[in-house]
């Protein structure tokens, strides 16, 4: 027996979910409904924890808006479907034994009047058990995540926190920076606040990465992909959000290399390279050359560079 589709569509909420229950434990046959019931169940509830733990991370930053989270919504939503339709994560068995395992006793609950709610599923010991950290590592593990990034040698590179992230660029900021006259720990800056560490490198459609470590925009001299965001941009005092297109590379040696060749190819950043013994008046001249729009953007490259977490990094890259 199938189950009907009003019902099925009712499962956002709990007066919905006490209808599948008790349509479950009245079917002739009970075995498959109640499995149906059960999938449904747990992927409301895995949907839930997808949901609270987006809102425990941090945001994309100047990339978020109200149509993104709407997007991952539906992406969460569909996460939570595919994986109780590939088998779930070990949830329908304990909620197909409770709908089921003793049918008189949970009809005699439904007559009683006693609706079925999320707190009756997660204080039920068989069900609590189950609802572990084993489960919510699975539930991480299946989160769609930054896709491995690949070097030119073909490495995957990923970047697990800050000192992963001075690390693995090191060696490129290094060459960039003798190319120009700055120190590495100048580069990584500018590159952690673009990026929030490497944790938000833009990516494509398709979920593949742009290695644009410095978010620089494609504009029409630009004949390589791009990827186009929705970025938060500063017009008259006000943060707006625009749509824009940035570049893509290959890899992230090629994006060392383009900043570098932005940087010297254009006029407006003369003044920039003019300043390059001097860390803070380099970075204050590239704002004011209009790298970027945000008004604390110099402040904000300088705070990084000059706190105890890029400090300490380079300090141990360089005397280890």
């Amino acid at each position: 027996m199938a189950i009907d589709s009003n019902i099925a569509q009712s499962t956002v909420d709990f007066h919905g979910l006490n209808q599948l229950r008790y349509q479950a434990t009245q079917s002739q046959d009970d075995q498959q409904t109640m499995r149906q019931v059960a999938a449904q169940f747990e992927s409301l509830f895995v949907n839930m924890m997808l949901k609270s733990m987006r809102q425990a991370s941090l945001g994309e930053g100047i990339f978020d808006s109200d149509q993104s989270k709407m997007y991952q919504d539906m992406s969460d939503q569909q996460l939570a479907s595919d994986l109780s339709s590939r088998g779930g994560l070990g949830l329908q068995d304990v909620i197909f034994r409770q709908l089921g395992g003793e049918t008189a006793a949970a009809k005699q609950e439904l007559q009683a009047g006693q609706a079925f709610s999320i707190d009756t599923v997660i204080i039920r010991p068989a069900l609590g058990a189950k609802v572990n950290e084993r489960i919510i590592e699975q539930i991480k593990e299946a989160k769609p995540t930054q896709p491995e990034q690949v070097t030119p040698s073909g490495e995957k590179m990923t970047f697990a926190n800050p000192q992963d992230f001075v690390e693995k660029l090191w060696p490129y900021a290094e060459q960039a920076a003798e190319k120009i006259g700055v120190s590495p720990e100048v580069i990584l800056s500018q590159a952690a606040l673009e990026t929030g560490w490497g944790q938000h490198v833009l990516s494509h459609a398709d979920g593949e990465t742009s290695f644009n470590l410095f978010n620089i925009k494609a504009d029409n001299s630009w004949t390589g992909d791009f990827t186009s965001k929705n970025a938060l941009e500063y017009r008259n005092g006000k943060a707006l959000h625009e749509a824009s297109r940035f570049r893509s590379y290959e890899s992230y040696q090629q994006s060392f290399d383009d900043y570098v060749q932005f940087l010297q190819t254009q006029p407006r950043y003369q003044e920039a390279l003019r300043h390059t013994a001097d860390p803070e008046a380099f970075v204050e001249h590239l704002h004011k050359a209009g790298y970027a729009t945000d008004p604390q953007y110099a402040d904000k490259i300088k705070r990084i560079m000059n706190g105890d977490t890029l400090a300490q990094i380079s300090q141990e890259i360089n005397h280890g």
